[in-house]
C-alpha cells in the first residue's frame, strides 16, 4: 500500500489539527437537506488547513508552506472540537429525506467523525514516529524533490523552506512526547528503535550538497533566473545545515542515548497501559468491522491451511521432489530465479507485466483511470526499510501515480517473489485503479474523493491479485506460486498480528511462523513482523477486506445468474470510492437489486 497515504491516516492517533471549528447549528435547528454539500465543503476547506500535507497530496497547493506541530495538547484539543462540531452538524440532517448518494455520504461522514473522536482518546500520540512511517521519513520523501511537494516555481521552493522551519518545532515536541511515553510506559519495542537510529543518522551531513534535501537544487526548472537560483541555493544550504541536520541529530542522539535504554522488550501492544483497549480500537479502525481478535485469528488459521494445500498442488505440478519448505528454499535461493543485472532490468520486467495485462483489462473493467502511471525504483535513503508501494497521482494528472520498487541489489532480486501479483496489487488494477478513479470522480463530495479505509483499499488491492488468471497472468507455475505466497503472506498476518498483540507471541516466534509457512527469508520476515509491531492492526485490513469483496462477488453471481457482469460489479464497487465495509455492502446490495 501506499505508505504516504497510511501516514496521513495515522494522524488519527498522533492528532493533527489547527484550531476549533465553531460552526455548529443552533440547538433544535433542523438542517435543510439541500445544505448537506455545504457541510462537506466546509469540512474539507478547514481540513486542508489542519492537514496541509494531505492537501499537497490532493493537489491543493495553498498550504504547501505549512507543517503543523501535531504533538501539542492544544492541537489535539482543537482537533477534537473540530470533529465533534462536524459530527453535530451532520446529525442535524434527516437521513430518510436524502437521495441514495447523500445517504452514503452521510453514513461515511458520520462513521468517520465518530471513529476519529474515538481514536483521539488513545495515548498513541506518545509514540509520534517509528521505523515504518512518521514525519522524519515523510520529510525525506517530500524534500528530495521526487515526492508530492512541488518544485516548479520560486514560490514552490520558498514553500518548502516554511515546512523545514515547522519540522524543527515538530522535532522538539516529538522528543517531549517520547519522554512522556517513557514516563507512562507507552514506548516502542527495542528492535524498532534500533532501526530508527540509522534512519535519522543517514540525514546528518556536513556538506549540504550531499544531503537528500539538496535534490531540488539539482533540478531547477529552466524558467528560474540565475539570481533566483543563487539565492535559493544559499537559503537551502542554510536550511540543511541549520534546521534539518540539527533536527535529525537531536532525534538520533535522543533515540540512541535516552529512548533505546527505556524501550520495551515485549512484542505486543498489550504490554502498554490500556493495550487491549487500544488494539481493539485499531482492529475496528483498520478492518472497519466489529470482528473480534479471536474471530480474525481463527480466520487466519483456516486460510493458512487452505492456501498451503493449494501450494502443495502447485509444487507437485512443477515436479519438485521434497517438502514445501524445501521448495520455498529452492525458490528463494536458486540462481535461475535471480536473472537480473541492473535495477532497470527489474523495472522493465514489471513494465512487461503491464503490457501483458492491458488487452484483458477492458474485459473485466468498464472504466479505467485517466491519471498517468509510472514504475520507479524506491529512493536509496529509505529502500532498506521500504516495501513496494503505490504513491497516488494528483487528480489533475500533473503528477502520475507511481509504483515504487525497492531494489537494494538487482542481482539478488528474486523473480519468483510474486512479481505479477505484486504489480496487480500495488499498481494496475489495484491501487492505481481504485485511488485514481476515486479522485477523478468529481461527482463525489471532496471528502469522499480523498478518503481512505484500509479494509476497502487494501482489500481491493489484494482481491485484484486473485484476478491474475483472468488478466492473462499466472501461466508460469512459479509465478502462480509467488501469487499464492502473497496470499499466504496476508493470511499469516491475521495469525501473527493477533497473536503478538493479544496472545504474547514473541517477535522471534512470529518470524519463525512466517518463515515456516511461506517462501520468505529471515530478513524479509523480520522487516514484516517489525512492521506489525509498529502499526498494530493495519496488516489485518488486507485479508479481511478481500474476503468481503470475494464474498460479495460470489453472492451476486448466485443471485443474478447470467445477469451478473463482472465488469459492472467492479465498476460499481469502485465508482463511489472508499468506505467502511458495512456501508459498501449495503450500497452493493442496492446495486444488485437494480440488476435483477
Amino acid at each position: 500500500m501506499k505508505k504516504n497515504l497510511l501516514i496521513m491516516l495515522f494522524v488519527v492517533f498522533v492528532a493533527f489539527g489547527f484550531y476549533a471549528c465553531n460552526q455548529g447549528l443552533a440547538d433544535g435547528e433542523k438542517a435543510s437537506n439541500q445544505n448537506i454539500d455545504k457541510v462537506f465543503e466546509d469540512y474539507m476547506e478547514e481540513n486542508a488547513k489542519f492537514f496541509p500535507l494531505n492537501a499537497t497530496t490532493q493537489g491543493d497547493n495553498r498550504y504547501n508552506h505549512l507543517l503543523p506541530n501535531d504533538g501539542t495538547q492544544s492541537f489535539r484539543d482543537s482537533l477534537k472540537n473540530f470533529y465533534q462540531t462536524y459530527l453535530d452538524r451532520i446529525n442535524q440532517f434527516d437521513r430518510e429525506k436524502l437521495d441514495q448518494n447523500d445517504k452514503i455520504s452521510m453514513d461515511i461522514f458520520k462513521y468517520e467523525m465518530e471513529d476519529k473522536l474515538e481514536g483521539l482518546a488513545l495515548n498513541l500520540w506518545m509514540i509520534p514516529a517509528q521505523q515504518f512511517w512518521g514525519l522524519p521519513l515523510t520529510m525525506g520523501q517530500l524534500g528530495s524533490g521526487d515526492g508530492n511537494q512541488p518544485f516548479k516555481t520560486v514560490k514552490d521552493y520558498e514553500n518548502w523552506l516554511g515546512r523545514v522551519k515547522g519540522f524543527s518545532a515538530w522535532t522538539d515536541t516529538a522528543i517531549s512526547n517520547f519522554r512522556k511515553g517513557i514516563a507512562a510506559g507507552i514506548v516502542l519495542p527495542k528492535p524498532l528503535v534500533e532501526k530508527m537510529i540509522p534512519q535519522m543518522e543517514a540525514m546528518i551531513v556536513t556538506d549540504p550538497s550531499k544531503s537528500l534535501f539538496y535534490g531540488p537544487l539539482n533540478k531547477f526548472p529552466d524558467q528560474l533566473s540565475e539570481s533566483d537560483r543563487s539565492r535559493l541555493t544559499g537559503l537551502y544550504k542554510q536550511a540543511i545545515l541549520n534546521e534539518l541536520v540539527p533536527s535529525y541529530q537531536k532525534l538520533a542522539v535522543f533515540l540512541k542515548n535516552e529512548y533505546l535504554p527505556k524501550a520495551r522488550t515485549s512484542t505486543g501492544i498489550s504490554a502498554i497501559p490500556d493495550g487491549e483497549k487500544t488494539y481493539n480500537y485499531l482492529i475496528k479502525y483498520w478492518t472497519t468491522t466489529n470482528k473480534s481478535s479471536e474471530e480474525i485469528y481463527q480466520t487466519g488459521l483456516s486460510e493458512v491451511k487452505r492456501i498451503k494445500a493449494e501450494m502443495e498442488k502447485v509444487k507437485n505440478q512443477t515436479g519438485f521432489k521434497g517438502d514445501l519448505n524445501s521448495f520455498f528454499d529452492y525458490m528463494k535461493n536458486d540462481s535461475k530465479f535471480m536473472p537480473y543485472q541492473t535495477a532497470e532490468d527489474v523495472l522493465n520486467d514489471f513494465r512487461a507485466i503491464q503490457k501483458k495485462i492491458e488487452p484483458n483489462l477492458s474485459k473485466i473493467f468498464g472504466r479505467s483511470p485517466k491519471t498517468p502511471f509510472e514504475v520507479r525504483q524506491t529512493e536509496a535513503f529509505r529502500a532498506a526499510s521500504a516495501s513496494a508501494e503505490y504513491n497516488q497521482g494528483s487528480p489533475d494528472g500533473s503528477r502520475p501515480g507511481i509504483f515504487y520498487v525497492p531494489i537494494l541489489d538487482a542481482k539478488k532480486f528474486n523473480s519468483t517473489s510474486g512479481m505479477e501479483s505484486l504489480f496487480l496489487h500495488e499498481a494496475i488494477p489495484g491501487h492505481h485503479y481504485q485511488i485514481s478513479l476515486q479522485q477523478e470522480n468529481e461527482e463525489l463530495p471532496k471528502f469522499r474523493r480523498f478518503s481512505w479505509y484500509g479494509a476497502y483499499g487494501e482489500g481491493w488491492a489484494l482481491y485484484t491479485e486473485s484476478l491474475g488468471k483472468e488478466l492473462g497472468l499466472y501461466t508460469d507455475s512459479y509465478q502462480y506460486m509467488g501469487a499464492l505466497g502473497d496470499e499466504m503472506h496476508r493470511a499469516i498476518r491475521l495469525v501473527v498480528d493477533v497473536a503478538m498483540h493479544t496472545k504474547n507471541m514473541s517477535r522471534e516466534e512470529a518470524i519463525k511462523y512466517m518463515t515456516d509457512n511461506e517462501a520468505i527469508g529471515v530478513d524479509g520476515a523480520t522487516a514484516e513482523i517489525e512492521r506489525y509491531m509498529a502499526i498494530p492492526g493495519q496488516a489485518l485490513s488486507y485479508k479481511i477486506g478481500s474476503l468481503k469483496i470475494r464474498e460479495l462477488r460470489n453472492k451476486y453471481q448466485q443471485q443474478l445468474g447470467n445477469k451478473f457482469k463482472l465488469a459492472a460489479f467492479h465498476d460499481e464497487f469502485l465508482k463511489d470510492g472508499c468506505m467502511p465495509l458495512e456501508i459498501i455492502e449495503k450500497k452493493m446490495d442496492v446495486w444488485a437489486n437494480t440488476q435483477k
